[in-house]
């Protein structure tokens, strides 16, 4: 299995392969590498697409202590040194676009473009730290486990059958039990808002508009980075990246072909 190893830590990912610009992308919480499928399988092998999983998630291992997304920044980089890759194209959903924006203030010069899905710069509000928090005590307690997942796939999937099946019975058969240091990074994260102006790469920003991401957050993520380029996907949630594949597909095939030098990403 290909794994990266960090100091602390054997970080999974999956390559597609070949010897196109390289596309690394992180994963929503509670989801895993698995969530882009659809996009190594329509961008290889014009592009080799990298997925990899956090900490706490799918077969990456850790010891289960406290991080950041700093930390998980440090670990797409620790990703594309395993892969031997100077540059790439790096981006991710939700908690992913979390990790891929402090890569690319953490080491710009190996970043040549984000991709930013359902994402924000801001950290959490006390009503989303409270609302998560308590879905999370409602996970714990076993009794109510199914109708957590209900309610996850409710949250991140929407009305798309054939996705909540196959991540309900995930979420059913898996405890999460490694997911402590997890959550404590997603709550206790730092805004960076105020350091978008920083990063100087062209930029997609993916709005997945029922994604519970705030159409005004999106909107000032892609307005405060230099060179953004902003696309909306009407009705979609955090699983855009599955259940509307088709036009995530295509918004990025097209920022990558028409906004960013691809000559040296490899």
């Amino acid at each position: 299995m290909p794994f990266a190893r960090a100091i602390d830590a054997d970080i999974y990912y999956e390559d597609s392969g070949g010897t196109g610009p390289v596309v690394l992308l992180a994963h929503e919480f509670f989801m895993d590498r698995t969530m882009f499928e659809a996009q190594q399988t329509a961008l290889a092998p014009e592009f080799r697409v990298v997925a990899w999983d956090a900490r706490g998630h799918g077969r990456t291992r850790d010891q289960r202590l406290p991080f950041t997304y700093w930390t998980a920044a440090r670990d797409a980089l620790t990703v594309l040194d395993a892969l031997g890759v100077e540059r790439a194209i790096v981006g991710g959903t939700a908690q992913g676009g979390f990790t891929a924006l402090r890569t690319a203030l953490v080491a710009p010069e190996r970043v040549a473009a984000l991709i930013l899905i359902s994402t924000e710069a801001h950290g959490p509000t006390r009503e989303q730290s409270t609302a998560t928090q308590r879905f999370l005590d409602e996970w714990h307690d076993r009794g109510s486990r199914e109708e957590a997942a209900t309610q996850l796939a409710d949250w991140l999937i929407g009305d798309d059958n054939h996705y909540r099946e196959i991540w309900t019975r995930r979420w059913v058969g898996d405890a999460h039990n490694g997911l402590d240091a997890a959550v404590g990074c997603l709550l206790g994260r730092d805004s960076v808002l105020e350091r978008l102006s920083e990063i100087t790469c062209p930029a997609l920003v993916i709005h997945a508009t029922h994604s519970g991401i705030a159409g005004k957050r999106a909107r000032m993520l892609a307005d405060g980075l230099t060179a953004s380029t902003y696309v909306e996907i009407d009705g979609a949630r955090l699983g855009v990246t599955m259940t509307h594949a088709e036009p995530v597909n295509a918004a990025i095939g097209r920022f990558l072909r028409e906004r960013v030098s691809l000559a040296h990403v490899r």
